[in-house]
């Protein structure tokens, strides 16, 4: 199983639509690419400084699930279209869980 980790710091001007957006549209995800194992998504909930802003985990059954999803067109078009408009930092990891 592949494990796909990506946390997004939001741009200090993104207004709470902006981060609700992100939100539903990574949200939509699972059942656009119908690949995913588990999913889970959410905020930050502000127990440490410093931390991202939000976060989103989904487990794939292989590298080829995974890459289904990172290349499907409609994650693409989430991530141009409103996820990279509203983040200024981004960081990700793809790792292995048995």
């Amino acid at each position: 199983m592949i494990r796909h980790v990506v946390m997004f710091k939001f741009r200090d001007d993104a207004d709470e639509a902006q981060r609700q957006a992100v939100h539903d549209a990574i949200a939509t995800m699972p059942e656009a690419t119908g690949v995913t194992e588990a999913y889970a998504i959410g905020p930050d909930v502000g127990l440490a400084e410093g931390n991202f802003d939000f976060v989103v985990v989904g487990d794939f059954a292989d590298q080829e699930a995974y890459l289904t999803y990172r290349d499907h067109p409609e994650h693409q078009r989430i991530v141009f279209d409103i996820i990279r408009p509203a983040i200024t930092d981004r960081a990700a990891i793809q790792f292995e869980v048995s």
